[in-house]
């Protein structure tokens, strides 16, 4: 008899998908891409030798042998996040001062913090938010315990724990990608997001201006909404009530960032040291996605 092992996450990307009916609203929550959880998913058929969704439409339904796997996964997993949560460690205990921007709180880390508090209950996470640039000197001082930031043209050190595929974002019935010049929702001068998407738009040729700077996630989503901007984000950060905008709308393809995780010499205790290795476990690369084109829209 020859026995299968299946991947935990491979569980808890297949209840959050049947919870939501979503593959995108999943990889939200779960911190990853659409193409990542799309993966997991067409693995955990392989490994199970069932085919567990009918795939008909945009609509994802369990067949009987997918349902049999979701009754046992819920169980599996609720074991799983029980024995971790008695073996993470009453013992260790303190405070962690976490730095990322508003963009990578808001989309990225909810989930993951949530599992790591159950995990940890005794560790105290103070989260800060500021853009990339302060929160790695912040770091280098000692203000900063852990950082979760954008990779800059100039910065050194860090661990590569995530690539992200930047994106047009737009209001759900704008056409703010039609005007000329094209009016852009940008961060401040100085960010990788913006220098991507002015210098994209230059070697196309195509005229823009600025209509809305803003630190904050909050206002370039603000500026979209309201049909006055067409903004660059992560695909991660892609919300109802807005879109994507892809070539055949007229806009050039953007490249994809890396996403570093930087952790003080000066935080050494076992409090920043577990929090430093559960960011890296649930953000690294999925070096399985390397080359493959995976269908990602479902949902």
């Amino acid at each position: 008899m020859n026995l299968i092992s299946l991947d935990i996450r491979m569980l808890r990307s297949l209840i959050s998908v049947v919870e939501t009916g979503s593959i995108t609203e999943t990889a939200r929550r779960l911190g990853r891409t659409q193409p990542a959880i799309t993966l997991q998913l067409q693995r955990l058929e392989e490994l199970t030798g069932k085919q567990l969704f009918l795939h008909g439409g945009r609509r994802l339904t369990l067949t009987e042998d997918g349902t049999t796997v979701l009754t046992y996964a819920k169980s599996i997993l609720r074991l799983h996040d029980e024995l971790i949560s008695q073996l993470a460690s009453q013992e260790i205990e303190g405070q962690v001062v976490l730095g990322t921007p508003d963009l990578y709180a808001a989309f990225m880390l909810p989930s993951i913090l949530s599992v790591f508090r159950k995990s940890f209950p005794r560790v105290q996470v103070e989260l800060n938010c500021a853009l990339s640039t302060p929160l790695v000197g912040l770091v280098k001082r000692g203000d900063v315990d852990i950082a979760l930031v954008t990779r800059m043209n100039d910065f050194t050190g860090g661990q590569v724990v995530r690539r992200e595929q930047l994106v047009w974002m737009t209001g759900e019935q704008s056409a703010a990608h039609q005007e000329r010049p094209i009016p852009l929702a940008l961060l401040p001068p100085g960010n990788i997001y913006r220098d991507y998407a002015i210098d994209t738009l230059e070697r196309a040729n195509l005229r823009w201006r600025v209509a809305c700077v803003s630190e904050s996630v909050g206002g370039l989503q603000a500026a979209a909404f309201a049909g006055m901007a067409v903004t660059v984000l992560g695909r991660s950060a892609l919300v109802p009530a807005m879109r994507e905008i892809g070539s055949s709308e007229g806009l050039p393809p953007l490249p994809k960032i890396e996403l570093l995780l930087y952790k003080s010499s000066g935080a050494t205790s076992k409090a920043a040291t577990a929090l430093h290795d559960y960011l890296a476990h649930y953000l690294r690369l999925d070096e399985e996605l390397s080359g493959r084109g995976i269908p990602i829209e479902l949902g």
